[in-house]
């Protein structure tokens, strides 16, 4: 059992700019699939989970800036796992299993099939860390600092919704179909 629960930060203040540019109408995270939104399909993943969480969606800049901010509100947490809001397929217990390898490590990031993918996680370690992000490159810098540390661990999931983003209507398409075909 989780001694050291983290918090899911689901990140949702993008602006969707390349969903848009590829045709898309509205705003990624509000684009259907299947009867939900895409945001709806990776917050009910998140609560299936059971882990606390929080969403983030006040319009930042960049996903510095909204992680630094998601971080600041749940500052009292033992950690976090950073989710974007536009990965509808994640599994609860692919987010279960993240959170725990976090138990005894700095940062836990997933692996699907040789392709990182999110939710990357962090122990309060990376607190002051995190809360210095800005712009647009996330946590990226602070994954690079603990694994020339030696404190970044890999793990293996067998869960394609680590990696399956909506940036297009293409990758909207393409999520359809694989969500068709899990069901």
């Amino acid at each position: 059992m989780l001694q050291h629960i983290p918090t899911v930060l689901v990140l949702a203040s993008g602006r969707g700019e390349r969903f848009q540019k590829s045709g898309g109408s509205i705003h990624k995270l509000h684009a259907s699939l299947a009867g939900k939104t895409v945001l709806q399909h990776t917050l009910s993943a998140v609560r299936a989970s059971g882990l606390p969480w929080h969403v983030e969606d006040a319009g930042h800049p960049g996903m510095g800036d909204s992680i630094a901010a998601a971080v600041g509100a749940t500052a009292d947490a033992p950690g976090w796992m950073v989710l974007p809001g536009d990965l509808p397929l994640i599994r609860p217990d692919t987010l279960r299993t993240i959170a725990e390898a976090l138990a005894d490590c700095t940062v836990v990031m997933p692996v699907y099939q040789g392709e990182r993918g999110h939710p990357v996680g962090f122990s309060a370690a990376c607190l002051s860390s995190l809360l210095a992000l800005t712009g647009e490159q996330g946590a990226a810098s602070v994954v690079r600092a603990q694994a020339q540390q030696g404190r970044v661990r890999q793990v293996e999931v067998d869960d394609e919704g680590t990696v399956t983003d909506i940036d297009t209507v293409q990758d909207l398409e393409r999520a359809a179909q694989l969500l068709a075909a899990r069901e």
